[in-house]
């Protein structure tokens, strides 16, 4: 026997085990028992050669099994060898019968049970020690204890992603079931969208966007009225300097009639003034176009359509700048008339303009500088009008659409003469959420299984010290 364990350094399994009829007892649950399992099946043509093969596990002996096979061929002696233990083999021996060509499983065991029992060598060794079934039993509580120490880890997985897997099924959106759900569901999300745009739009907060500038309501239209402003006041048309007084002098001429001396006739201011409000028409339409609803490009035009119908304003303001303007009134005939000075002069809120080509049409100069001046401070108490105007008319759109208009317009798409079929459709949730929530139900149970399993293995073998299926 001491020969044997010299010649096989190796890991056996008992030919019981290798069986063409039956699955080995034992199974491979992780990597750091396959190679045991492996060499095991490697030495299985050594069994009808070696009376005896020692199972080497460690070196150190603690978890070495000796298996001695084809006990009954070699019985002499066998007993002093296995109880001495002169080598250290930590998980003690097993002796087995190896089973004949032709036998079955079941009759092998028999004959083996047989032979420890009435052998008169064989049947004095403990019968905790022989037998394929007590070999089994050892190879199966091997493999416990080196399962034991991998299932907390193993445990430990499968709650994490178990957890991982449930939180995020949890993030999915709601999957509802009933119409009724759906549409209480549609209204409170219709009431949050309502209460976040009344603080965005209407009370100026910005707390849910702190770094969206864009999402800053108030402050990006004053940025947007301030601009339309500046492109009001300071565009081409807008300009008093081009054409000066000649614009004025066409108008005066055209307007001709039976009146008293420098008696301004009112159809020439009033034919200026739809003049400058056709072409800020234009502007306006093309300053908001890409800004505006349809609504506000409507209201822009009913603003300029108010200002052609007459010339009136109670701003104070008006008469301290016409005043101001007509008090150089003096400089400029001065100029007219002396053809000496120079032909450029600066006119305080007109600017630099050039009266050269005025000086031979003396006959209508002042009422035209008179009608020149008007408009001037005219003009511009209506572009403020318009400024003021669009943002009282932007605020109370907003406040109109958010209060009233939004749900309407959104509850009478679903659920009116064309919303047929609309909350149904809410129902139906699209097709990359459920394929992701599928997936999630079906880990989570496939998890929660195992979870159950290995729980169950566990209890086995803290109350039995091994396991079987």
């Amino acid at each position: 026997m001491g020969d044997d364990r010299a010649r096989v350094h190796s890991v056996l399994k008992a030919e019981a085990l290798f069986s063409a009829r039956r699955a080995p007892l034992t199974a491979s649950y992780n990597d750091r028992i396959r190679p045991l399992l492996d060499a095991i099946d490697r030495l299985q043509n050594l069994i009808d050669r070696l009376p005896t093969i020692v199972v080497m596990v460690d070196k150190t002996g603690k978890r070495t099994l000796a298996v001695v096979t084809k006990a009954d061929k070699a019985p002499e002696g066998l007993l002093e060898k296995v109880t001495a233990d002169d080598v250290n083999i930590g998980l003690g021996y097993v002796c087995v019968r190896n089973r004949n060509g032709g036998e079955k499983y079941e009759e092998a065991r028999l004959e083996e049970a047989k032979l420890f029992d009435t052998h008169p060598l064989l049947c004095k060794i403990d019968k905790s020690i022989v037998g394929v079934p007590v070999l089994a039993q050892k190879l199966t509580q091997i493999q416990a204890a080196m399962m034991a120490k991998c299932l907390p880890e193993i445990v430990k997985k499968i709650n994490d992603k178990l957890n991982a897997n449930v939180a995020e099924l949890k993030k999915l959106p709601k999957n509802l079931s009933s119409v009724e759900e759906a549409m209480a569901a549609f209204m409170q999300i219709l009431c949050l969208a309502k209460e976040s745009l009344r603080k965005i739009f209407l009370r100026g907060e910005f707390d849910e966007y702190p770094e969206e500038k864009n999402m800053h309501c108030k402050a990006r239209l004053v940025e947007m009225l301030n601009q339309y402003s500046h492109e009001l006041q300071y565009c081409a048309e807008n300009d008093p300097r081009a054409n000066f007084l000649l614009e004025e002098l066409e108008v005066l001429e055209e307007a001709k009639g039976m009146w008293l001396p420098n008696f301004l006739p009112r159809t020439a201011f009033l034919t200026l003034l739809q003049r400058k409000l056709q072409s800020s028409t234009r502007r306006a339409a093309s300053s908001l176009i890409n800004k505006m609803k349809e609504k506000a490009m409507d209201r822009i035009m009913e603003f300029v359509e108010m200002e052609k119908l007459t010339d009136y304003t109670c701003n104070p303001e008006y008469m301290l700048e016409w005043n101001n303007l007509m008090s150089q009134q003096n400089i400029f005939m001065d100029a007219i008339n002396d053809v000496l000075k120079p032909s450029n002069i600066v006119l305080q809120g007109i600017g630099e303009v050039d009266v050269g080509n005025l000086r031979h049409r003396k006959q209508q100069i002042q009422e035209a500088f008179y009608l020149k001046m008007r408009i001037t401070a005219y003009w511009k108490i209506v572009l403020r009008r318009f400024v003021d105007s669009m943002a009282l008319h932007l605020l109370f759109s907003v406040q109109n659409l958010v209060n009233n208009e939004m749900e309407k317009e959104i509850v009478g798409h679903l659920i009116g003469p064309n919303g047929s079929g609309s909350m149904e459709r809410i129902l139906e949730e699209a097709p990359p959420v459920a394929a992701k929530r599928d997936k999630l139900n079906r880990s989570i149970k496939l998890l929660r299984e195992s979870a159950k399993v290995v729980a169950k293995i566990m209890d086995r073998i803290a109350t039995d010290g091994e396991y079987s299926d």
